[in-house]
């Protein structure tokens, strides 16, 4: 893990920021491609997808301590481990203390994070760049956020002046994370539907139309959505929601997925949207093969 101490050894950690340190999942560290390292300030996070022996975890822990009193002297370390596998994952804080309401800043926006508990913390940080698109272009518009998880993108949309943003989600204790850290920003004009999207297309067809349109969905959560199959569910009704010349940006994390995917079902279910553009990823989620990083695309109707 030669290419993670390096990282680790150069690394900047502002103060309750959060960014990604290290990537190895994209492929260019060999050797490392099971790992990852996060700052969620003032927090460490080290996620490997297969199992690290003691003395690996002991040697970050090492690395972790001398830039830590580098960056921070006089202050504590504290970080956390999560090892991942094919549904499960285990979790253990390995120095220090997660504070009890653990907020962190990206850009203008604060959002709170819960690094200790379940798989995801409430915030991706791979999406940083399609929240700053959105908040670049929602001045004047109604959002609709779909799979809106813990609402990040209706925090940037309404910071970047959108009228008002419809937040979807079958999960209502994400919801709930998602109305805080409205709270949090201090922002008003969101509604938070705790709702399964394939149920409710009336609904939310009533409450439109939208200039622009978030699609994040899993790319598979069994029960709830799996990509290959009802990805085209979405896509087909999109033409409906839009308003005329309405934006949307879709989203797709399965490595196995290229862009290909989503513009051919653009190209037969929804043929009038015209294809825009590509977002790029932060520079950090740099991959070998960019058809298996993260994909955000854009796309715009008549």
């Amino acid at each position: 893990m030669q290419a993670l101490l390096d990282a680790l050894a150069q690394a900047q950690a502002p103060a309750g920021q959060a960014l990604r340190v290290f990537h190895g999942r994209g492929g260019r560290f060999p050797g490392c491609e099971h790992l990852s390292l996060d700052w969620y300030g003032p927090v460490w996070v080290l996620t490997s997808f297969k199992p690290l022996q003691e003395e690996e975890l002991n040697a970050v822990g090492q690395a972790l301590q001398q830039r830590h009193d580098q960056l921070s002297p006089g202050h504590d370390l504290c970080w956390v481990y999560q090892e991942r596998g094919p549904g499960r994952h285990d979790t253990r804080l390995m120095a220090g203390q997660v504070p009890e309401e653990h907020i962190v800043a990206e850009g203008p926006a604060r959002y709170r994070v819960h690094v200790l508990r379940g798989q995801n913390h409430g915030l991706f940080l791979d999406m940083a760049a399609g929240r700053q698109w959105l908040r670049e272009q929602a001045r004047g518009q109604k959002v609709l956020n779909l799979f809106a998880y813990t609402c990040a993108f209706s925090v940037a949309a309404l910071q970047g002046g959108a009228t008002e943003v419809v937040n979807l989600d079958m999960a209502a204790g994400a919801l709930a994370i998602g109305q805080q850290n409205h709270r949090i920003n201090g922002l008003g004009g969101a509604r938070f539907l705790a709702h399964d999207l394939f149920k409710t297309w009336g609904k939310v067809s009533r409450m439109g139309p939208y200039g622009l349109i978030v699609v994040d969905p899993p790319s598979f959560q069994k029960g709830s959505f799996v990509a290959d199959k009802d990805y085209a569910r979405v896509i087909r009704r999109l033409p409906e929601l839009l308003a005329a010349q309405g934006r949307v940006m879709l989203c797709l994390n399965a490595p196995e997925m290229g862009e290909d995917f989503l513009r051919s079902h653009v190209q037969d279910l929804a043929p009038e949207l015209a294809f825009v553009k590509r977002l790029a990823n932060p520079p950090v989620f740099e991959d070998v093969d960019p058809q298996k990083a993260l994909k955000v695309l854009i796309f715009q109707a008549p």
